[in-house]
């Protein structure tokens, strides 16, 4: 057994030390989600079982706070609300559980972001694909083989595993650096429209 958890130890900080050739990526896709808040944007995650979790987690920490004090940001979790994810999973299918969800909330410059270790959940797809219909921006978060996921999306993080423990451990990491990252763009937006609102009422004009 020491020698079993020995292995996947090894394999989930090997699959985590390959996020550091993804940086980039991570830094256009905190970008593309700084830029949809900046402009008045939601954020809709959305994912099934511990990528559910994960949405929670990731709404949580822009509605509330990663690491600094600063302003709410909108983000909404869709797996939440359990009388509408069973009202839809009964009246319709459990496939259209997110897309009318985001067909209902989501609005051109809205930003539906898709977790799904497999990247072929039928339901988090149906929602991407809500999202492009109307004009808001998809971002997906997968592992190796979700080809299906990644072809619907504007970026696409892919962890390099196909075993959904170490997708999700990857998941969270990236999903925090992400999280840092346009925590930062706000507080650093903010303060300089803070100082240049300062500037101009001391001055009267646009400095």
């Amino acid at each position: 057994m020491h020698a079993v958890l020995s292995q996947r130890l090894a394999d989930s900080v090997a699959t985590v030390s390959g996020i550091a050739d993804e940086l980039p990526l991570l830094a256009a896709i905190a970008h593309h989600l700084f830029t949809c808040l900046r402009d008045g944007g939601t954020l809709y995650f959305c994912g099934n079982g511990g990528s559910a979790a994960d949405a929670q987690h990731i709404a949580a920490e822009f509605v509330g706070r990663f690491l600094i004090e600063r302003r709410p940001l909108a983000a909404v979790a869709l797996p939440c609300n359990s009388s509408i994810i069973t009202a839809i999973g009964n009246d319709y299918s459990f496939d259209e559980v997110f897309s009318r969800q985001v067909r209902a909330l989501a609005r051109a410059g809205d930003c539906v972001i898709g977790i799904s270790t497999s990247g072929t959940s039928r339901n988090v797809l149906r929602a991407l694909e809500a999202a492009r219909d109307i004009g808001a921006s998809t971002i997906g978060f997968t592992g190796l083989s979700g080809n299906a996921l990644a072809k619907l999306s504007d970026h696409c993080f892919r962890s390099r595993s196909t075993a959904t423990p170490r997708i999700q451990e990857a998941h969270i990491v990236a999903w925090h650096l992400v999280c840092e990252m346009v925590e930062m763009l706000v507080a650093q937006t903010d303060t300089q429209t803070t100082q240049l609102a300062a500037q101009t009422s001391f001055s009267g004009q646009p400095i």
